[in-house]
């Protein structure tokens, strides 16, 4: 036999037995009077503010006032529902509005703000009621066990005072039985509309699900924006220390490498030397380059691009039209667009010749590449595209490649000019 269903009756059983004396009852109890009584005095505020609506004149001091009570009384439940019963609903952050008229406007078409009077509205009648209805039964259960008590200890009182008369047994019995039933009852019906009251309080109370995951996409949006950014800010350090240190050691190295095989032009070890450090600082000079160019920072795009169009084995012809410098991670994502697609021009379209152009349209900044090689290029084909479009994605921008077999390849990053 399974040792878990057989131990659900016994916990059944314990659960009735123990749920009079329980504490989470008596708090479940509370909490249904509290609401009962901050319901009932929220439904008597917004009735008088809705009624004083009918007077235009006091329409705008109406709306002022509505709002923050809208808000406060939610509050004041969100409250309620965490220190007596330990259920957080926590709420949406608002956006701030300067000014009284531009934040009664953001209240008035916030559909959370409309939400959240429903609640008001709806719990002023439902707690009242589950708050009557819970202390009528708590009253009678005990009322009928105190009668039940006082007859077997007091029997002459009852009869005098003609609460009970002590001869009917079966009546007796019955209230005895009745008060029993209520007692170990009403926690259960305590604990229903205590669920009811939190099931109504999320869904009012607490954002909608659509809301719920447009905060959590601008959430994401401004980690995965602190991410990019924090990645490029490394990107320039590491830049600035191989620039500065590592490169700065190599060129000592290559200079006095030189002077020494100058110094002595019958030793191959050191021109063999001289010519490995040559070599060492052109490819951290390249890597350096590839990982962010200082030109970058200190010119801005149109200065950089000339650069790489300067150093192409690919003739590139170069138009670069921007009214003002984009963010620097913007300026950074077009970099390497430019460069990726010159460098593939090169290396696999056997290009003859290409055309770069850097515009800023409808808020965007376009880059477009064009060559005359051989085409064929598609972003699922090869890392190098792959990984350019999703570093262009990482800033909410889109790449678009068309390259027909036989060319001519184009490709369009269009870029937010913040971001």
């Amino acid at each position: 036999m399974n040792p878990v269903k057989r131990n659900k009756p016994d916990a059944l059983w314990r659960e009735i037995l123990l749920g009079p004396v329980r504490a989470r009852t008596w708090w479940a109890t509370v909490h249904l009077v509290t609401g009962a009584l901050v319901s009932g005095a929220g439904l008597v505020l917004l009735a008088l503010l809705c009624s004083s609506a009918m007077l235009l004149v006091t329409l705008p001091l109406v709306l002022a006032l509505l709002f923050p009570l809208v808000w406060g009384l939610a509050r004041l439940h969100r409250s309620r529902f965490a220190g007596l019963l330990g259920q957080r609903i926590e709420p949406l952050p608002r956006k701030p509005a300067e000014g009284l008229r531009e934040r009664v406007a953001a209240e008035a078409f916030d559909r959370s703000t409309w939400r959240q009077a429903g609640f008001h509205v709806a719990a002023g009648v439902t707690e009242t009621g589950s708050a009557l209805l819970v202390a009528a039964l708590w009253s009678t259960a005990f009322g009928l066990l105190f009668l039940s008590a006082l007859s077997l200890a007091a029997p002459r009182l009852l009869r005098d005072t003609s609460l009970l008369d002590p001869s009917n047994a079966q009546l007796e019995t019955a209230l005895l039985l009745l008060g029993v039933f209520l007692l170990f009852a009403t926690p259960w019906v305590v604990r229903a509309l205590t669920a009811l009251d939190v099931a109504m309080a999320r869904a009012l109370l607490g954002p909608d699900q659509a809301k719920r995951l447009s905060h959590r996409v601008e959430v994401l949006t401004e980690s995965r924006s602190a991410v990019v950014d924090a990645a490029d800010a490394e990107r320039r350090r590491i830049e600035r220390d191989l620039h500065d240190g590592t490169q700065q050691r190599l060129v000592s190295l290559a200079m006095n490498l030189g002077m020494a095989r100058a110094m002595n032009p019958d030793l191959p070890e050191i021109a063999e030397a001289h010519e490995e450090a040559k070599l060492a600082l052109a490819e951290l000079r390249d890597f350096v380059r590839g990982l962010h160019p200082a030109v970058l920072n200190d010119r801005g795009l149109d200065a950089a691009l000339s650069g790489i169009a300067a150093r192409s084995p690919v003739p590139v012809t170069l138009a670069v039209d921007l009214p003002a410098r984009p963010s620097p991670t913007t300026e950074a994502v077009a970099y390497f667009v430019v460069s990726e697609a010159l460098a593939n021009a090169a290396k696999h379209a056997r290009a003859g010749s290409a055309e770069v152009a850097v515009s800023h349209v409808r808020g965007v900044v376009r880059v477009v590449v064009t060559d005359d090689g051989v085409g064929g290029a598609h972003p699922g084909k090869g890392s190098g595209l792959r990984g350019l479009a999703q570093r262009v994605e990482s800033i909410d921008g889109t790449l678009t490649v068309h390259s027909p077999v036989g060319g001519p390849t184009t490709l369009t990053a269009e870029l937010p000019c913040a971001s």
